[in-house]
């Protein structure tokens, strides 16, 4: 109970048997942060099953579903230009799939976004999309990416390599970027919420305590919250600035 990092432990929740592909034992048991996903990606649909009812009068549902939808359409636009609805439904997706990953999490359902191979499995699957888009638009030209124009060429010795290494850097950010303001933020909260439970029995001032700790908490969830939605928004805007250096590769 008083361990900060026990929320954050794989246990299985539906034991399924374990198949080899190319001699790789691959276990196919259900675990929590798989239900998390799960949860996820069904609450998705279902949100936008009940909010894409056009009503005359609309509703909170479908109030707050279209602001989302208004919000990353706005933003793929702005950062990609008109190409931006081409890939709206795949940032889109991005965004509310992590968005809602995030909010479970705060509402006692295993927090999948906690866990380094979900954060950098997604950023690895946008980096694999800049590439393809990048060769489907522009062919061998997409390693202009890597030298950029109006540069003196000598220069090029070092900033090629730079520019490599900080491409393939890229899905490690995003992943290590979400992981980390997740991990550690529910972590702060389980260590507060401990000194609550902790301090309650030792007297007068440890009641005082005790109330203090209990308002940083209250404090703590509420910027966790922001700290949920700003998250999937940096990583939907990321995802966007990436996609534009391909898809706007003469600009670069």
């Amino acid at each position: 109970m008083a361990d900060p990092m026990h929320q954050f432990q794989i246990q299985k929740v539906v034991e399924l048997p374990t198949v080899n592909v190319f001699g790789l034992p691959i276990d196919l048991s259900i675990t929590n942060s798989v239900a998390a996903m799960l949860l996820a990606a069904t609450l998705v649909v279902a949100f936008y099953a009940v909010a894409a009812r056009r009503a005359v009068v609309p509703g909170r549902l479908q109030t707050v579903g279209e602001m989302l939808y208004g919000l990353v359409d706005g933003l793929a636009e702005s950062i990609i230009g008109h190409d931006g609805k081409k890939f709206l439904p795949f940032i889109f997706t991005l965004f509310a799939f992590v968005l809602f990953m995030n909010l479970q999490g705060m509402f006692l359902v295993f927090t999948a976004t906690s866990q380094l191979a979900v954060t950098l499995t997604l950023g690895l699957m946008v980096i694999l999309t800049v590439v393809a888009v990048g060769f489907a638009k522009n062919g061998l030209k997409f390693f202009k990416l890597f030298a950029p124009s109006g540069v003196p060429w000598p220069l090029y010795f070092l900033l090629v390599p730079i520019e490599i290494l900080s491409f393939l850097i890229r899905p490690i950010t995003l992943g290590l970027r979400l992981f980390g303001n997740m991990l550690g933020g529910h972590v702060v909260l389980k260590i507060f919420a401990g000194f609550v439970i902790a301090l309650g029995g030792l007297g007068a001032i440890g009641w005082a305590g005790s109330l203090l700790a209990l308002s940083s908490v209250v404090a703590l969830t509420a910027l966790e919250f922001m700290v949920a939605f700003l998250q999937a928004f940096v990583f939907a805007v990321l995802a966007c600035v990436y996609i534009n250096d391909v898809v706007h590769l003469d600009s670069h």
